[in-house]
């Protein structure tokens, strides 16, 4: 049984997963926390952390899982550039396993399509991401995800363009369009295109529930548990459960 803490727990994502756990038979919530709670009240003996909370609630979480050798799952997203640089300094000290996006699906996804932009070299790659009305970021970090990987295939070539309304000149060969759509309940949907000569390629996930990304953050508690220190991430996952 390997036993979890939730940070974040009052959360959407934070209840989901504690959901999952209750009804799995190889994990156990021992304790859930939110950003203002007393750490130092954790009695239990814990394996692993799945942080889906704040940026600053993840700051917190992390000085307590580097004084307690825990690995941690950081689901969070929103972070500044020098609380990603600490993210980094604490891998080396600790393994951490950290996606903006928790989907296994989606990160399949996005092996997929930075394959196919090696093979696609002369088509226009657009990203279209569609998320609920109440969804403060845009685009999503699920998109910017998608947009790095392909531009890594690329040996990073390309740009990103996220607003054409002011622009009156045709389209840069180099560069991936990014375009957010907010509305209704929609929990998320990302979309890539590939627009060649006459004809067009499109590959897309859709996600209907939360629950994916809690399992997919379950995966990655259980895969981070055995790794030594350092920063994995979704694309480890794939390849592992692909070889």
């Amino acid at each position: 049984m390997i036993n979890v803490l939730i940070n974040g727990f009052e959360g959407r994502m934070g209840q989901e997963v504690y959901k999952q756990t209750e009804s799995s038979d190889n994990f156990k919530c021992v304790a859930g926390i939110d950003e203002y709670s007393n750490i130092d009240e954790i009695n239990n003996k814990i394996d692993v952390i799945i942080d889906f909370s704040t940026p600053t609630g993840s700051m917190n979480i992390l000085e307590y899982a580097k004084e307690k050798h825990i690995p941690i799952v950081i689901a969070t997203t929103g972070f500044s550039d020098e609380q990603l640089k600490i993210i980094k300094d604490y891998s080396k000290d600790l393994p951490i396993f950290k996606s903006s996006n928790m989907s296994y699906e989606t990160n399949l996804m996005i092996s997929i399509v930075s394959k196919l932009a090696k093979e696609l070299t002369n088509s226009d790659i657009e990203i279209v991401e569609t998320h609920h009305r109440n969804k403060v970021d845009a685009p999503s970090g699920t998109a910017l995800m998608i947009a790095d990987n392909i531009n890594k295939a690329l040996d990073n070539s390309m740009h990103y363009e996220f607003d054409r309304h002011n622009k009156k000149s045709p389209r840069n060969k180099r560069e991936i369009g990014i375009h957010s759509i907010r509305g209704g309940t929609e929990v998320g949907k990302h979309s890539v295109f590939f627009f060649g000569e006459n004809e067009s390629l499109e590959i897309s996930h859709t996600a209907t529930s939360r629950a994916v990304f809690a399992s997919g953050a379950l995966k990655a508690a259980e895969f981070i548990i055995s790794k030594p220190a350092g920063m994995y991430d979704m694309n480890d996952l794939v390849e592992l459960r692909n070889t």
